[in-house]
C-alpha cells in the first residue's frame, strides 16, 4: 500500500509511506523558504515527482478553513480522537480510483509518535500531547487504538509562549503569536536565578493559565499591570519568572500524571512542547513511565507523517513503520562553485578536521535533509566547540541574539566522557550537563547543553569527521547548528549554500563529497593552494 500524505496550514508538508517504510517527508519550509511555511504547491509538485505509481491512499490532515479555530474545520478538524475523528471515502486520483482519508490534527501527533516509536508487539502506551492548542494524555492500547483520558492545561504552548509576548516591547500587541518565541524563552530560562517564587511572579503566572485560550482571549494590554509588561525578555525579572512559568505548566502535568498513570506504561510525547529539552529530560528522570520517547519532529513538522502512519494503521491495523531521520530530498547541486574563486576537491575529512581545528567555521551539507526543525548532521554549520568566541561568531553567522546557545554534536560513544544525564539523544531533545570546561562554545549559562548523539549506522560522514577531529584534538564534539537563514529552512542548493557563505563569510563547504574553500582567505588565515 502506497500513502501519499498532505498537511494545510504553517509546517506543511508531504510525506509517503510503502507497506511500512517511510519513503520521504518533505517539508514546505526546507529549502530556504519561510520557517513555517504553509503546504505550497512547489513543495507538493516535488512530492508526487518522487512517486513512480500513483499512491493507494491520499491522506489529508483534519486542519481549519483559516487561520485560527474560530473558523470552520476542514475535513476532519483540529481536535478529537474518538468517533469521526477519522474519515474514508471513495475518489479520484489521475482519473482513477483512490480511497481518501482524514484524520485530525490531534491523531496526528498521537500517531506520528507511536508509528516512530521502537516497535513492541502487544505494547500498551500512556501518550502525552502537548502543543498550542492541545495539553492532554491519552491512552493507547495494544491494537493502536487511542483513548482521551484527560486535558490537563488548554494551550500549554501557547501560554508558554505568551510570557515572551507580554515582556517583549517589540511585540505588536493583540492576539500574534510567534512561532520562535518559545525556543527563544527556553533558552532564557537558563539565566533564571534559583530563589523562591515571588508573589509577583505568581499572580502573573495564575492569570496566564487560567486562561482557556490565551491569545484570544488576554491581549497583551489586559496584563499591562504584570511586572514584567514590556520589561525586556534580557532584564532579570522576566528571566526568572520565565523559569517559574516553566515549572508550574510541567508540574501540573507531572502531578496528574503522578496520580492517575500508575501502570509504568511506556510515555509517548508529541507536540511542539516535545520540543522542550529540559520538560523531556524531566519526563525520562521523572520514574513515572518505563521509558519515554520523542519523535524528531513532534510538532507540526511531523503532522504530515503522523497522518500517514494513522491511516497506516486505519487500513491495515499496523502502526509501526521503518524510518530514518534522514528522509528529505537530497542536496541539490544546482551550480558548480566558481574555479576562479574556490578551490574544490573530494571531500578527505581529516582535511576538514584540520580546518576547524584552525578556527574555521563550515557549511556541512550531504544526502537528504533532516525530519524536523534541527539539523541532525546532513545540514549543519560545524566548528570547534572550545571558545566563548566561536559562539559569539556562530550566533552572529546565524543574526541570532546572544543569549542563545550553541548545540554540540558528538560521537554517541564517547558521549559519556563530554557530558552526564540523558547522554543517548539521537535527535537533540534532552538536556544534559557538560563536564569539561574546555567545551566554552557549546555550554549554556547553566552548564548545560543540547547534544545530539551519533552512530556509524546512523550517519558515517559526520562519524568520520568526529573521530578524525578527536585525533588531531582528543576531542569528539563539534558545535553543531542548522544551516539556514534566519527565518527560513534549511539551505539545501548549492547556489543558497555559496550565496550565504559569502555573506556570512563561511570557511569552507562541504557539498556532498566534496570540499570547497575561497581561494582568497578569510582575514587572518592562510591562502588555500591548488
Amino acid at each position: 500500500m502506497l500513502i501519499l500524505a498532505m498537511k494545510e496550514g504553517h509546517d506543511g508538508g508531504v510525506v509517503a509511506i510503502e507497506d511500512g517504510k517511510l519513503l520521504f517527508a518533505l517539508e514546505a519550509e526546507k529549502d530556504n523558504f519561510p520557517r513555517y511555511d504553509r503546504l505550497t504547491a512547489e513543495v507538493i509538485t516535488r512530492g508526487l515527482g518522487l512517486l513512480d505509481r500513483q499512491p493507494d491512499v491520499v491522506a489529508l490532515g483534519g486542519w481549519m478553513k483559516g487561520f485560527s479555530l474560530a473558523n470552520p474545520p476542514s475535513r476532519t478538524g483540529y481536535f478529537g480522537v474518538g468517533e469521526g475523528s477519522a474519515s474514508d471515502e471513495e475518489g479520484r486520483l489521475f482519473g482513477k480510483k483512490v480511497r481518501y482519508f482524514s484524520s485530525t490534527h490531534e491523531r496526528s501527533h498521537i500517531y506520528s509518535s507511536l508509528g516512530m516509536a521502537p516497535p513492541i508487539p502487544g505494547q500498551e502506551y500512556y501518550a502525552l500531547v502537548w502543543e498550542g492548542h492541545i495539553g492532554s494524555f491519552y491512552r493507547v492500547n495494544t491494537k493502536g487504538e487511542a483513548t482521551h483520558l484527560e486535558q490537563v492545561m488548554s494551550d500549554p504552548g501557547s501560554k508558554y509562549a505568551y510570557l515572551f509576548a507580554l515582556a517583549d516591547p517589540t511585540h505588536p500587541g493583540g492576539a500574534v503569536f510567534r512561532f520562535n518565541d518559545a525556543g527563544k524563552q527556553m533558552a532564557l530560562t537558563g539565566f533564571a536565578d534559583d530563589a523562591p517564587i515571588t508573589r509577583h511572579e505568581r499572580k502573573t503566572i495564575e492569570h496566564i493559565l487560567k486562561q482557556e485560550r490565551v491569545f484570544s482571549s488576554l491581549s497583551k494590554a489586559d496584563m499591562s499591570w504584570s511586572h514584567v509588561y514590556n520589561k525586556g525578555v534580557e532584564s532579570q525579572e522576566y528571566k526568572n519568572i520565565a523559569k517559574r512559568l516553566s515549572d508550574a505548566i510541567f508540574q501540573a502535568f507531572h502531578d496528574y500524571a503522578e496520580k492517575n498513570l500508575t501502570e509504568g506504561l511506556p510515555l509517548l510525547i508529541s507536540g511542539g512542547c516535545g520540543l522542550n529539552c529540559d520538560w523531556n529530560r524531566m519526563w525520562r528522570e521523572s520514574g513515572l513511565f518505563e521509558s519515554v520517547f520523542v519523535p524528531p519532529c513532534p510538532n507540526d513538522s511531523g503532522s504530515a507523517l503522523g497522518t500517514a502512519i494513522d491511516a497506516q494503521w486505519y487500513y491495515t491495523g499496523q502502526a509501526s513503520i521503518e524510518w530514518s531521520v534522514y528522509a528529505g530530498e537530497e542536496f541539490a547541486e544546482d551550480v558548480q562553485p566558481d574555479p576562479a574563486t574556490y578551490l574544490v576537491r573530494p571531500l578527505i575529512v581529516g582535511e576538514v578536521a584540520e580546518c576547524i581545528e584552525r578556527g574555521d567555521i563550515i557549511g556541512w551539507a550531504r544526502g537528504r535533509y533532516e525530519l524536523g526543525p534541527r539539523a541532525l548532521g546532513n545540514r549543519s554549520i560545524l566548528a570547534a566547540p572550545f571558545t566563548e568566541e566561536t559562539t559569539v561568531r556562530l550566533n552572529r553567522i546565524k543574526r541570532r541574539e546572544g543569549y542563545r546557545p550553541i548545540a554540540p554534536i558528538t560521537l554517541e560513544s564517547d558521549a559519556p566522557k563530554w557530558f552526564t544525564g540523558s547522554v543517548v539523544d539521537p535527535y537533540m531533545l534532552y538536556f544534559n550537563h557538560v563536564t569539561s570546561d574546555d567545551l566554552k562554545a557549546i555550554t549554556h549559562v547553566d552548564g548545560t547543553a543540547r547534544t545530539q548523539t551519533v552512530t556509524r549506522d546512523r550517519n558515517p560522514g559526520i562519524v568520520h569527521l568526529l573521530e578524525a577531529f578527536r585525533d588531531r584534538t582528543g576531542f569528539s564534539v563539534l558545535c553543531n547548528t542548522s544551516l539556514n537563514n534566519n527565518g527560513r529552512g534549511f539551505i539545501n542548493r548549492t547556489s543558497d549554500l555559496i550565496a550565504y557563505g559569502e555573506k556570512h563569510d563561511l570557511d569552507g563547504y562541504v557539498i556532498n563529497n566534496s570540499f570547497v574553500t575561497p581561494r582568497r582567505p578569510r582575514t587572518g588565515q592562510p591562502a588555500h593552494s591548488s
